[in-house]
């Protein structure tokens, strides 16, 4: 036994190791921290000066997930030497391993556990290699949280064009109505999403939703019919009515779940750390979940704007003026609409955690390791992780973000800041004109003409 080393170091303890060793060592890791550090702060500079808010508060939630993960990665060597003295009978680690037997390592009794005929319940390399974990499923959280937003914030960013455009329509005071009588199939929102089947036959209807996913999300004119229906029933005073902003308002406030890891969370990465066992290729199976749910959410996405068109295409042969849907939250899960956004962050957190995995088995073992599984297997588990985090990004979320404002309620902590802000500024331009200097803000209630609940 070493002295005052608890006989188990064998000269590897910092008690043992050259002090130039460590002077080494330690600036690097200092170097690499401050640089890391350094890079967060000015990307949240440059955000905020680029008002660039989505992206903002993605960082900062991130931030607050590595805290926590940096926590729990300062947790595992804090509880080693505790953890290290439960001793458990050496038969119990035969059963339930990621490798055979005839690869694995023979478990050895040392130290505390070795007078006691008995084995540590987690050995020493098995705190550093479950440490290592944590910290790469950070990594990998992070960066593909940045990704998500960006190509959610790109896809959502190409609409503001039709806003624009459907602004531009309107007079300098309020819309000009139009009083034509249009047959209903004469609008192009019904011919795309009403394909004459009716509710005779629900399974037609969603294999349509279910392949319409694949042909992009959104399209102009969705996006004038969902947009005009929203306006109609939350603020039909105001037909020019900001919505892209508003909706990009709305995906800020919730993203801010979306990039965390929430408490359940945890329970499935336990859960599938335990269902690691040789033979059952528990993480190739995994990597299907994320995508089942992935197909099923953007099918019932499409699917809420296809029953929008079928009621209007049910009730009317014609209509006068502008094509009206009716958002309500029957036409989601559990009258619900908030239960697609747990969807999708459990989506992107599983699809992350999976790809995590990947990374920590090639880091800690290398790409031959047992529990890496076969080049079969594995090609097949990178694809499909690529294909959930383009299409939830690009397609999944962005949809979305626009069919949310379809249910019975609508965030009017957001629909009151965005109101309050358009008449401060609309109040200073025409005070402006007049040659007034000082503008006063006037406050502005739920209850005023510019908006009316219905």
């Amino acid at each position: 036994m070493a002295a005052g080393g608890g006989g188990d170091n064998n000269g590897s303890s910092l008690e043992y190791t050259p002090t130039w060793a460590v002077a080494a060592v330690c600036p690097f890791i200092v170097i690499i921290s401050f640089v890391l550090e350094r890079a967060i702060y000015f990307l949240a500079k440059v955000l905020k000066k680029k008002d660039k808010k989505l992206l903002l508060e993605t960082l900062e939630r991130v931030k607050e997930e590595l805290m926590l993960l940096g926590f729990m990665s300062f947790l595992v060597p804090a509880f080693k030497g505790a953890i290290g003295k439960i001793c458990v009978p050496i038969h119990f680690t035969h059963h339930m391993l990621p490798c055979k037997k005839e690869r694995a390592e023979i478990a050895t009794a040392t130290g505390h556990c070795a007078a006691k005929g008995k084995v540590p319940l987690l050995s020493q390399e098995g705190f550093d290699d479950l440490d290592t974990f944590i910290f790469v499923l950070a990594i990998v959280h992070f960066f593909l949280s940045l990704i998500t937003v960006i190509l959610g914030e790109a896809k959502i960013y190409q609409w503001k064009h039709w806003e624009d455009a459907i602004k531009h329509s309107y007079n300098s005071e309020w819309e000009v109505s139009d009083s034509r009588v249009t047959p209903v199939i004469a609008h192009a929102f019904i011919r795309d999403h009403f394909q004459g089947i009716g509710k005779h036959s629900a399974i037609v209807g969603w294999l349509v939703s279910f392949f319409k996913q694949f042909q992009g999300s959104v399209n102009k004119f969705d996006y004038i019919t969902l947009r005009h229906g929203f306006i109609n029933k939350h603020c039909r005073r105001n037909p020019n009515f900001g919505f892209h902003r508003y909706m990009v308002g709305a995906l800020e406030d919730d993203y801010k779940r979306v990039v965390g890891i929430s408490w359940y969370h945890w329970i499935f990465v336990v859960i599938f750390l335990l269902l690691n066992v040789h033979g059952w290729n528990a993480y190739f199976w995994m990597a299907f979940i994320p995508l089942i749910l992935l197909l099923a959410v953007g099918a019932k996405l499409e699917h809420v704007i296809s029953q929008l068109a079928h009621e209007v295409a049910e009730k009317h042969v014609a209509i006068e003026g502008d094509l009206v849907v009716r958002p309500s939250d029957d036409h989601f899960w559990f009258h619900r609409p908030c239960l697609v956004l747990h969807l999708i962050h459990f989506i992107l957190f599983q699809n992350a955690f999976e790809i995590a995995v990947f990374f920590w088995i090639l880091i800690t073992f290398g790409f031959d390791s047992c529990i890496m599984g076969k080049v079969g297997y594995i090609i097949p588990r990178l694809v499909i992780g690529v294909i959930v985090q383009v299409v939830c990004s690009y397609s999944t979320l962005p949809l979305y973000a626009i069919v949310t404002q379809m249910g019975t309620s609508f965030k009017k902590a957001i629909f009151d800041k965005h109101v309050q802000e358009g008449l401060v500024r609309w109040a200073q331009k025409a005070k402006e004109r007049k040659g007034v200097q000082t503008v006063e803000t006037v406050p502005v209630t739920w209850d005023q003409q510019v908006v009316s609940p219905q």
